[in-house]
């Protein structure tokens, strides 16, 4: 049996999201593919509106290495999702996020989902160290 999905409570961060028409798929729910892209959306917005990111210009970009997903409720449009982020462990140059998308008001995840950034430098793509600015904001998410 695996260990049970986190509560809205576990999560330090929330950002609303709003689905779209074309999220679902033939099976009527939300595709699963979309909930990477709402953990892409819920990470990278929160970096941005901490002014530790710009998409742009950033010198030092994270860049996706694993991710993984589980799934306990189906998310349909037009559903509000919220997105919990939290920061699960930092090492030098890498971070795992984790990521709970909740439905609606709902307490418990319809879904749970990880992903690890690599920090790069963004012209070699070669490894470098977490920014102190970002691991400022990185700190301020972390668990445990």
């Amino acid at each position: 049996m695996s260990d049970p999905l986190p509560t809205r409570a576990d999560f330090p961060a929330i950002r609303s999201i709003t689905t779209r028409w074309m999220d679902n798929d033939v099976y009527g729910h939300v595709n699963n593919v979309v909930y990477y892209s709402f953990f892409d959306t819920a990470v990278n917005t929160h970096l941005i509106e901490q002014g530790v990111l710009d998409p742009a210009t950033s010198p030092v970009i994270g860049l996706v290495v694993e991710t993984g997903c589980r799934y306990a409720a189906p998310i349909t449009f037009p559903d509000r999702v919220d997105a919990g982020v939290r920061v699960a462990r930092i090492g030098t140059s890498s971070v795992r996020y984790e990521v709970g998308l909740f439905r609606g008001d709902e307490p418990d995840a319809a879904a749970f989902g990880h992903f690890t950034h690599v920090y790069v430098n963004r012209e070699t793509r070669r490894p470098v160290p977490i920014p102190d600015a970002v691991r400022k904001v990185l700190e301020g998410l972390r668990i445990g």
